[in-house]
């Protein structure tokens, strides 16, 4: 088996599967509970918390546990909106978020916020002067993905940050789901205020993840009743999921910093052999891109096609990001890049990890030439 759809999610490493499960059997006891049982599991919330954010680069008390991704961005959006309405409702995104993003600004619109989304260009990033010029008097936030999750640009997270220092009314977040222990991102350097993480993206576990939450910044919680994560977010912890996503992001960022040569380089090859196949049109950018993702179209062909004819070979992709991938509309983000509906209709998306080699590569790329060549004359033949 070849898997190559890692943006979607990633297999999680042996360790950390090890570690959920003795968390489990060995320290069940609620974390709220007074008992020696509770304290147990309080503090392994405690030293994960400690850990993680020295890895992220920030405090301990900015770190608040959530299921992952779509809640964090959810609670950071929605969150501030509720708390700071009073400032303004006016909310500054991109044309090529991640649907937890636009469907969350999307329901502030119907309580009658205010959204404008800043177009990107044909390589699938924002300006900043765009982004800097939209804000109003009633600007209360900008939320901006890290890097596209369908064709991995990365966008001028630092820029814009250190830009709204002019602007101090105005908060910052960021969705790093995508670029998590793929490309550096530092947290303080780029003025952001709310920064989403999610453990599967980074061979952590499903249902876990956490959001950076600047000190000092007041949001409204989505989910009340417990009082958790200093009443930011209550519910019982998932103490077994949280341990193991501190043990998953220091094993990644450990990779990040001794791999990512080596994975980019297995990008290029990617890229450089897709290049010379005819009516094939790569979305990723070579440059100012994460080293992980490769985007492209064939021209003529449905994405859905090619997919499940690679994985009758054991050879595992996608064509857009998994949460949109049963929606039988072209790409938005491919839209939004200007590219057109039977291209956007005919993508795929391969994507690496560090655990990915250049012979499994290699591999895709032959098995990927085969399956066009063939329905290429599949369809010749239908004509």
């Amino acid at each position: 088996m070849i898997y190559f759809d890692n943006s979607a999610t990633t297999k999680p490493y042996e360790e950390v599967l090890q570690a959920f499960e003795q968390v489990n059997r060995d320290f069940f006891g609620n974390p709220s509970s007074l008992h020696v049982l509770g304290g147990r599991a309080e503090q392994l919330l405690t030293t994960a918390r400690e850990q993680i954010a020295q890895l992220a680069g920030v405090h301990a008390n900015e770190i608040y546990f959530t299921s992952g991704g779509s809640e964090s961005n959810n609670l950071a959006i929605k969150g501030t909106a509720l708390m700071h309405r009073g400032r303004g409702n006016h909310i500054i995104t991109t044309s090529v978020e991640h649907p937890s993003v636009r469907e969350a600004c999307e329901q502030l619109r119907m309580l009658g916020f205010e959204i404008t989304y800043i177009d990107v260009d044909q390589n699938g990033r924002v300006s900043a002067d765009d982004v800097i010029g939209a804000i109003t008097d009633k600007t209360i936030l900008v939320s901006m993905i890290h890097v596209s999750n369908e064709v991995g640009t990365i966008q001028p997270v630092k820029e814009v940050g250190q830009r709204l220092k002019d602007f101090p009314k105005v908060f910052f977040h960021v969705d790093n789901v995508q670029g998590a222990c793929k490309v550096a991102l530092d947290i303080y350097g780029s003025n952001i205020d709310f920064c989403t993480f999610s453990a599967h993206k980074f061979h952590g576990l499903k249902g876990s993840g956490f959001l950076f939450i600047k000190k000092g910044i007041k949001i409204a919680p989505l989910i009340s009743g417990g009082h958790q994560e200093q009443n930011v977010r209550s519910g019982t912890e998932n103490t077994g999921g949280i341990v193991a996503m501190a043990k998953a992001f220091r094993m990644s960022e450990d990779k990040r910093k001794s791999n990512s040569e080596s994975l980019l380089e297995i990008r290029n090859f990617i890229m450089n052999q897709l290049e010379e196949v005819p009516n094939l049109v790569i979305h990723t950018p070579k440059d100012n891109a994460a080293p992980h993702i490769v985007n492209v179209s064939a021209v003529g062909l449905k994405g859905e096609v090619i997919v499940h004819a690679l994985a009758e070979q054991g050879i595992f992709i996608s064509t857009t990001s998994a949460c949109s991938s049963k929606d039988k509309t072209p790409s938005g983000t491919l839209k939004a890049m200007g590219v057109s509906d039977e291209e956007a209709t005919g993508a795929i998306r391969i994507s690496l990890s560090h655990n990915s080699t250049m012979e499994e590569a290699k591999e895709m790329v032959q098995s990927l030439k085969q399956v066009l060549d063939r329905l290429k004359k599949v369809m010749r033949r239908n004509k």
